[in-house]
């Protein structure tokens, strides 16, 4: 029995909820189901893990039989990764529960038995606190608490899916570029880039300091320079670098939403009033074909 069950797709985000689980001191059951899915929570840490045996390859179809296990088992909260699959699943669960939901926080925290959440809206623009009673569910953007590590016990449950939706066909998704929610130092590009061979002065930027390349929506929707997987922003990456070093990004909300959890923001702009230079702990004002390349060859001396 545990007071939070968590789900993710994505077995890192299963490992962050577990952190908050721990720093709340509540038992906690991450779920499962498949036993490679098993195999990689029992990683996290977790009190348990549990892995459903049941009639269906899809996590989907056990939303129902979830939700009854939460009420048989007195939780008191449900955290998910937020997802694609992940989002489908807990509105699933919380609309069986009839109960309160709230979507894709950027921070929770406990105040007299309630879950007081923090979620953005409008493009970023708001934040707006929610406070939840109760048995609710809940989903929890990436990047917003430390991995937790550790052995669980895996523990087999049975539950009974929902056989309506069968599963046709499946072919894998193709995904190009680093994963940047676990990047330690991003360099993003924006389109301040005139042209996409420009992208390689990045790259040696990124070559020297470590880094791995994101960018901005329009590099990767509207002009299609770089895989949409590497875009960063309220409906890509959103990331939690210890560094982040914007070239040519002008910084609208929607964008700076998505790094702005990063511990050190730079910023290189030829235009002393783009919105970036609000977030940025460093600016640098002038053109980064100038810029750039001088950066690139001072860095590497560095430790020489």
């Amino acid at each position: 029995m545990s007071a939070i069950y968590i789900y993710s797709d994505v077995p890192s985000a299963a490992a962050e909820l577990v952190t908050f689980a721990k720093q709340i001191g509540k038992s906690n059951s991450v779920i499962a189901f498949s036993k490679e899915e098993a195999a990689e929570l029992a990683l996290t840490g977790a009190d348990r893990v549990c892995l459903v045996n049941g009639n269906s390859p899809i996590p989907e179809n056990y939303a129902k039989a979830v939700a009854a296990l939460l009420k048989n088992e007195g939780a008191e909260l449900l955290l998910v990764g937020a997802s694609a699959r992940g989002r489908d699943f807990a509105a699933r669960v919380a609309g069986y529960l009839d109960c309160g939901m709230a979507s894709d926080v950027s921070s929770m925290s406990v105040a007299d038995g309630t879950i007081v959440c923090e979620r953005s809206m409008f493009g970023g623009a708001v934040v707006q606190n929610e406070t939840l009673t109760g048995l609710s569910v809940i989903t929890v953007a990436a990047g917003k608490f430390d991995l937790s590590h550790g052995n669980s016990e895996v523990v087999s449950i049975d539950l009974v899916a929902d056989d309506r939706v069968q599963l046709v066909s499946s072919v894998p998704i193709v995904k190009k570029g680093a994963d940047l929610k676990v990047a330690e130092k991003v360099v993003c590009v924006g389109m301040g880039l005139e042209k996409i061979e420009d992208i390689q002065m990045a790259e040696k930027l990124a070559e020297v300091l470590g880094a791995e390349i994101g960018c901005s929506r329009g590099v990767a929707e509207e002009r299609h320079w770089l895989p949409a997987e590497q875009y960063i922003g309220i409906s890509g990456n959103v990331i939690k670098p210890k560094l982040y070093l914007a070239m040519g990004v002008s910084g609208q909300v929607q964008h700076v939403f998505g790094a702005r959890d990063a511990k050190c923001i730079v910023a290189i702009n030829n235009n002393e009033k783009a919105p970036i230079f609000r977030s940025a702990d460093y600016g640098i004002v002038g053109d980064m074909y100038e810029i750039v390349p001088l950066l690139t060859e001072a860095l590497k001396t560095v430790g020489k």
